[in-house]
């Protein structure tokens, strides 16, 4: 007896028993595959949540400054580092923040601000200006000390002049006491492209600031006067907290933005005396026990910039989602 292909049924019966051996033994390693990829899958998340729990338990313990006991008599160190805006390590809130901290700590025997930043924004820094002056009338018997690193200009020798003294060494650079605004025009670049620029306000000169129109007299002189009015407010804060130490009637240049030298800085009467941190804790408050109140980024915040995005790209890999990629 033969099939439809003129093969015996016997013949025809054990193909087909082949052929269903073949399946299961394949369906059978896809099964195991399967198995193996899920049980990876939940080894790896369980893993993941067991680092990420240890990294919250012991948070609180990696977020003390430097590791002395801040029972113990001490000077308190804030770092003002980079610019000086919001959202940056140098902001009004991280910097206030530190600030209370360390003058509501009864063991702060001083509290220095180690600068070493171009300056940034007028209003950040104003805010930390008046907590410094604040904090100073609520605990009187705590000084507060600038010293400048490499840099102290602009907006960071804002706050600085708030401080009780100022120092810094002899190379590091000091002042900038201007305000500046900067832009492009691409008015010419635009005619040229053959590119017209289409604006619709609600007020006559809601587009002042525009790159790509052309300036107009009348706004130029506003803005200045902007500028200059900021550039008012920052002398006079800087006079209020330096008084009769600067050096005004005989270099008026002080307030031009001009930058100059520790050295002679200390003769414009912009600083008080030449030292470091240490020297300072040491020789002034006379306390070398420093304590950094810093407001840093929490282990997790460290955690969570560092792996970014590639959190997410690893948890679709390892649950065996992957998207093209070329090598």
């Amino acid at each position: 007896m033969s099939d439809e292909w003129g093969r015996p049924v016997s013949e025809s019966k054990e193909d087909a028993n082949s052929w269903k051996l073949l399946e299961k033994t394949l369906l059978a390693g896809v099964q195991e595959q399967r198995r193996a990829r899920r049980w990876g899958i939940f080894f790896k998340l369980l893993t993941f949540i067991y680092l990420f729990g240890a990294l919250l338990m012991f948070s609180p313990l990696l977020q003390v400054g430097d590791g002395k006991a801040v029972g113990e008599a001490h000077t308190a160190v804030i770092n003002v580092r980079g610019m000086i805006a919001d959202e940056e390590a140098a902001s009004a809130d991280n910097i206030v923040g530190a600030l209370r901290a360390a003058f509501e700590d009864s063991s702060t025997k001083g509290v220095v601000l180690r600068i070493n930043s171009p300056g940034g924004s007028p209003v950040q820094s104003g805010y930390i200006y008046d907590e410094i002056r604040r904090l100073r009338g609520e605990y009187p018997a705590i000084k507060v000390y600038a010293v400048i690193a490499d840099l102290g200009a602009s907006g960071a020798y804002y706050i600085a002049s708030a401080a009780d003294e100022i120092y810094a060494d002899k190379s590091s650079l000091v002042g900038s006491i201007g305000v500046t605004a900067a832009t492009f025009g691409f008015v010419e670049t635009m005619d040229k492209l053959g590119v017209e620029r289409r604006v619709y306000t609600s007020g006559e000169h809601k587009a002042f600031l525009d790159p790509f129109q052309p300036e107009k007299p009348e706004e130029t002189e506003f803005w200045r006067s902007v500028l200059a009015t900021t550039h008012r407010q920052f002398i006079d804060s800087v006079k209020q907290g330096r008084g009769d130490r600067l050096q005004v009637a005989d270099h008026p240049e002080l307030f031009s933005g001009l930058i100059w030298s520790g050295e002679q800085a200390l003769e414009l009467g912009l600083i008080d005396g030449l030292g470091n941190t240490s020297y300072v804790a040491r020789e002034v408050i006379g306390e070398d026990e420093l304590v950094d109140f810093t407001v840093k980024e929490s282990p997790l915040e460290r955690f969570t910039k560092q792996l970014g995005v590639s959190i997410g790209s690893q948890l679709a890999l390892w649950m065996g989602f992957q998207g093209p990629q070329l090598r």
